[in-house]
């Protein structure tokens, strides 16, 4: 039997001929990857392990993103512990502030994570370089701990679904869109464990943009891992960006899925998840009225600079509603001077919308943006679980950045086509 895309990368980093579904391996890693929340716990249990060093200094990522810049005492005392530990070990790739960003935009612009790669995080959504045709998932700080001593983990092999995509996208259909549609069809267990893996002739419609939000999102429904093909697009990115060579993968054409999707983006419309699970979407024309206190665009989702391309095309020469909090938050350092450099700050700002550092802000309910008893939102980001942006008895919605920006010049829940 013929293997699928992230069992080649799992057999090639565990040194085996093949591997199949529910098979337990060691593979090696190309990077561990930790942020402000999950590194000060792993930096207790390596310091319990006994080493002296890390396994690899380059392969180490530290990315204080979360309440970065510090949002209080604590998070400032958690940030100096990952600091110190990353200037003890000389860890290369450490971001201090006024070089950081939200860690899964920044990983990929830095050229961190390239096709081929075994990559593990302490940060559920790295699941996003996928991608690249990358295996990359979340995990544990214990497991984080244990990697930066000795450079590989422990899987269990995912199975895996296939998503072919087929059509080309409407004017106003996203990523984000399409990935909410998946979740709304199968559910946030409906790939509990598995891989995901994209192919068919719709992907040459999507951006690498799009396709990061898409893999970002695997984790929603459940995922192991989201993963794509590399194409054309994918290797001009890498040659822009990458800082190593990668390796290319591809399916077999015998690989066994569980399940086979067929999406046809020409038939999919703006989609937005109602509270309090990304599984409960509605199209746009099924929204209703629903008024917003706050939009928020931005995130590791949703934070790159085509969405910010898209959301400042729409607020161009335009005001927000009377009333309505918008905040920005660029993904990185880098998407802040792009958004200067092409007057998109200039827009959001003459619109009337807050613009933030590059930090997760209020995705996670972290600060810059928390949501007060009875508050609505509608957000780019990933999960609008109970309590994730504040009060347990406010409430998210989630779209793509063209709904968020149309929603945030009427103040209601709009499609950008009636903008």
């Amino acid at each position: 039997m013929g293997m699928t895309m992230t069992q080649k990368i799992l057999a090639a980093h565990a040194g085996l001929e093949s591997v199949s579904a529910g098979q337990l391996i060691e593979a090696k890693l190309d990077l561990v990857l930790g942020n402000d929340v999950t590194t000060p716990v792993a930096v207790k249990e390596f310091a319990k392990i006994g080493v002296d060093k890390v396994f690899d200094k380059k392969k180490i990522a530290i990315v204080p993103d979360h309440f970065t810049p510090n949002k209080d005492i604590l998070s400032a005392e958690h940030c100096k512990q990952i600091r110190e530990f990353a200037h003890k070990y000389e860890i290369e790739n450490y971001f201090e502030v006024g070089e950081m960003g939200i860690e899964h935009c920044l990983i990929p612009e830095k050229g961190l994570a390239v096709p081929g790669d075994a990559i593990i995080g302490a940060d559920s959504h790295t699941c996003t370089y996928g991608a690249l045709g990358a295996f990359s998932t979340g995990v544990g700080s214990t497991d984080m701990a244990c990697a930066m001593a000795i450079g590989g983990t422990w899987f269990k092999v995912p199975p895996a679904l296939k998503f072919e995509l087929v059509g080309k996208p409407a004017k106003w259909v996203s990523g984000k869109d399409i990935i909410l549609h998946i979740i709304g069809m199968i559910g946030v267990d409906g790939a509990l464990y598995k891989s995901m893996e994209y192919c068919g002739e719709g992907l040459q419609y999507l951006s690498m943009d799009d396709r990061f939000c898409i893999a970002n999102m695997a984790i929603e429904a459940g995922a192991k891992n989201g993963i794509f093909p590399v194409d054309e697009k994918t290797r001009a990115y890498v040659k822009e960006h990458a800082t190593r060579p990668g390796v290319e993968y591809t399916a077999d054409a015998d690989a066994e899925y569980e399940a086979t999707y067929t999406i046809d983006l020409s038939a999919l419309r703006p989609t937005v998840a109602f509270p309090h699970l990304p599984e409960n979407t509605k199209i746009i024309d099924n929204v209703g009225e629903v008024k917003l206190d706050q939009v928020v665009i931005g995130s590791c989702t949703n934070g790159r600079i085509e969405d910010m391309r898209v959301a400042a095309g729409i607020l161009r020469g335009k005001k927000v509603a009377k009333g309505l909090r918008v905040l920005i938050f660029p993904g990185t350092q880098n998407i802040s001077l792009q958004m200067i450099e092409e007057g998109l700050m200039q827009d959001f700002i003459k619109a009337g919308a807050v613009v933030s550092p590059a930090t997760c802000g209020p995705c996670l309910g972290g600060h810059m943006g928390i949501l007060a008893k009875g508050e609505r939102a509608l957000a780019t980001t990933n999960r609008n679980f109970v309590g994730r942006m504040g009060s347990p008895e406010a409430e998210v919605y989630l779209s793509s950045p063209a709904v968020a920006a149309a929603s945030a010049l009427t103040g209601y829940i709009t499609d950008p086509e009636k903008i």
